[in-house]
């Protein structure tokens, strides 16, 4: 795959490595709304060469597109909603989601059909739907609801990225003020008092000359290999946290079943992160030997993934209890093969952030490029990619909870791609067409519980943000850890 590649690629050559994507969030990266303020195609001319993939590999690749950061807060974010709560409203959103993703897919293809092209992406799907609306206002104003999309992409993926830095920084702090008391045997390991080191936001900072590194890496080449890296690492590192969180789970009663209305709207948030991989359907139907598979392709992914998500959630939260951190790594005991499992996701989540960063920048820096000299190209291209690093870099600073910012993502761009958006595409392209008022009204509730979500988790993140109601866990999340033996 040509470096050159922009944008628009993802739906072209770009789909053919699939195979290399990281996982969960990075899906995403194969779905890369076209011409950043411009009206300008999506489809690539080559498309009809890339179609092929089997029935099980798009299975592999929409569970492996779920699976990266986002699965690690949800023990947490059962915690804010409780045992039961918890993972019903689990089960809830992934229906919801899949069914959401199914709408995406649905309009996708009625518009491919109407207007005679082979593929066309989530931006473009939505600037033919608000074109075919029986409102002028809208039909002139389509280009909107594409500009909206592609901002929401890039909101998403810069706060990805900044998701991983907080993750960096919490995993090494904790494996640096480890490394004295670590012990060499886990089944023995004791309780253990760490040594404490320098803050968390000078290790964000020193990740920074790396983060840089990675971001200037332009061939998508280059870069799978850091996301077969990553994808190995991250699997080894989720097979050796569940089987430890299967075992020796306390009898712990007094867990409550539903948590306050407070804190729900951190757990939606938080699982609406992790659900978020509706930007990989369009690229995985599209490059389907037999594209009439995927609905149920589509139906048993999302029925394994929230399988998972719900054991990995509520063994988490059993395991842990109350003490349950923002990320489940942090909760590890201190002996060699858990601080391994840590160092094994900082590898991972640091080659998973150059793939992350690709998207934003290959939108930004065409948009940039197309209005500057060509002698100037260079300069900008660099300028522009040191600057959206150092950006994600100081966001991390300034919010340096890892679980406040899984859920400011999730309720802002998460529930507008994922719940609020489809729904309401899904009206606008049928209804001249005819639509039962059930159908309508079922759109309509979903795309308002995504509202909802949003306003709630945004104004919540925020406010324990500006009035924390634990300060002490501000500033560091990888404190004191007490454990007990295994």
């Amino acid at each position: 795959m040509s470096s050159t590649t922009n944008a628009r690629g993802a739906q072209g050559n770009d789909s053919l490595n699939l195979d290399f994507m990281s996982p969960s969030e990075s899906a995403k990266d194969l779905q890369k709304p076209s011409g950043f303020l411009e009206g300008s195609p999506s489809e690539s001319p080559g498309l009809e060469k890339t179609k092929g993939i089997t029935g099980f590999q798009t299975l592999v690749h929409l569970v492996k597109g779920n699976m990266g950061t986002g699965v690690l807060g949800l023990p947490l974010a059962i915690k804010n909603a409780g045992i039961l709560m918890g993972p019903l409203s689990v089960l809830v959103i992934g229906f919801v989601a899949c069914h959401c993703m199914r709408l995406l897919v649905k309009c996708a293809r009625h518009f491919c059909h109407r207007l005679n092209k082979p593929f066309m992406d989530y931006g473009d799907t939505v600037l033919h739907g608000l074109e075919s609306s029986p409102s002028l206002w809208l039909q002139k104003h389509a280009h909107w609801g594409r500009d909206t999309v592609t901002l929401f992409l890039i909101v998403t993926q810069l706060g990805f990225c900044c998701v991983y830095i907080v993750f960096l920084a919490d995993n090494l702090k904790q494996v640096v003020e480890a490394v004295n008391s670590t012990a060499v045997n886990c089944h023995s390991n004791e309780t253990a008092t760490l040594t404490p080191t320098m803050d968390s936001r000078l290790y964000m900072l020193s990740f920074l000359p790396f983060l840089v590194l990675l971001a200037l890496i332009r061939n998508l080449r280059v870069l799978t290999i850091f996301s077969m890296l990553a994808n190995i690492s991250m699997l080894i590192s989720l097979v050796i946290i569940t089987q430890y969180i299967a075992q020796g789970i306390p009898d712990l009663h007094s867990l409550p079943l539903v948590e306050s209305w407070e804190t729900y709207p951190l757990f939606f948030g938080t699982a609406i992160f992790s659900f978020e991989s509706i930007g990989v359907v369009l690229p995985l139907e599209n490059n389907m030997e037999d594209s009439r598979r995927f609905p149920a392709i589509l139906y048993l992914g999302m029925s394994i993934i929230t399988s998972l998500y719900i054991i990995i959630g509520v063994l988490g939260y059993l395991k842990f209890g109350d003490d349950i951190k923002a990320s489940i790594t942090l909760n590890l005991p201190n002996c060699w093969l858990y601080q391994s499992v840590k160092i094994l996701y900082i590898i991972g989540i640091l080659c998973t952030y150059s793939l992350q960063f690709y998207v934003p920048a290959g939108i930004i820096i065409p948009f940039v490029h197309s209005r500057v000299s060509k002698r100037w190209a260079l300069v900008t291209d660099v300028f522009i990619r040191f600057s959206l690093v150092c950006l994600t870099c100081l966001m991390a600073i300034l919010i340096p909870r890892l679980d406040l910012v899984l859920s400011l993502v999730g309720s802002v761009s998460g529930s507008a791609l994922a719940l609020i958006i489809p729904p309401l595409l899904e009206i606008i392209t049928f209804y001249s067409e005819g639509m039962s008022p059930l159908t309508i009204t079922k759109d309509a509730l979903i795309s308002i519980l995504g509202f909802v979500g949003f306003v709630a988790g945004t104004y919540l993140a925020l406010n324990d943000l500006i009035e924390p109601k634990h300060p002490h866990s501000i500033l560091n999340s990888t404190m004191t850890t007490h454990m007990s033996p295994l």
